[in-house]
């Protein structure tokens, strides 16, 4: 495949219909759940006419290209393949998001520096989020060649950044249990935690007033 011949792929793939299996059905068909069993990149295109623009949150696992091979697939393939294979899927991917919609991308580092590179491009870098980097292993591989690799990455990008708001998650009764208001603070329960800045700006520096009313200016160390 060239170059170009790779970017114009998802636009060659005939659109197919989703066959419903009754045999197969689980309950109400009414619920818009789906479990659809082909190719995900004919499935990606048959989705298209009924959800374009309107899919707010997707999570995809691509193979990791990890030059093993899996009982339902074979995760071994040059790297130009991986490239042409991911590139396309993201384009349909991407088309499905709605305005206010985002996807999260599982990856290692076998291919996860690349596939940074082939997302900026389909999505555009300015809707990159984050890179969530999540810990796999809790103990270190004593066979590791060289460094032991803890942790894998989940990609965020958004369709349109400005439009994305990620909800906050509520904290825990456990949580919340450890704040305190013992001096009747009239904003509310409160919990020492540490005051260090991460790094020195001036906006960051106030005075604090102590229990007796004398007032501290913190010493500022400059490291030449």
């Amino acid at each position: 495949m060239t170059r170009g011949t790779d970017v114009r792929a998802a636009e060659r793939v005939p659109y197919r219909l989703v066959e419903p299996q009754p045999e197969l059905d689980g309950g109400n068909g009414d619920a818009g759940n789906m479990l659809i069993q082909g190719d995900n990149l004919d499935a990606l295109k048959a989705l298209l006419p009924y959800y374009a623009g309107r899919v707010k949150c997707i999570y995809i696992d691509p193979p990791y290209n990890t030059r093993s091979a899996f009982e339902h697939y074979d995760d071994n393939l040059e790297h130009s393949q991986w490239l042409a294979m991911i590139y396309p899927r993201l384009v349909l991917l991407r088309d499905l998001l709605a305005e206010d919609g985002s996807i999260w991308v599982s990856i290692d580092d076998n291919e996860g520096h690349y596939l940074k590179v082939v997302m900026d491009e389909v999505f555009g870098r300015r809707n990159f989020v984050t890179n969530v980097v999540w810990q796999k292993a809790y103990t270190s591989n004593q066979t590791a060649k060289h460094v032991s690799d803890t942790h894998d990455h989940i990609l965020v990008y958004a369709r349109s950044e400005p439009q994305l708001r990620l909800g906050k998650v509520s904290r825990s009764p456990e949580q919340e249990a450890s704040f305190k208001n013992p001096d009747n603070d009239p904003r509310g329960p409160w919990k020492a935690e540490n005051l260090s800045a991460g790094k020195f700006y001036s906006a960051g520096q106030f005075t604090i007033v102590g229990p007796t009313g004398l007032e501290f200016r913190p010493a500022i160390i400059y490291f030449t």
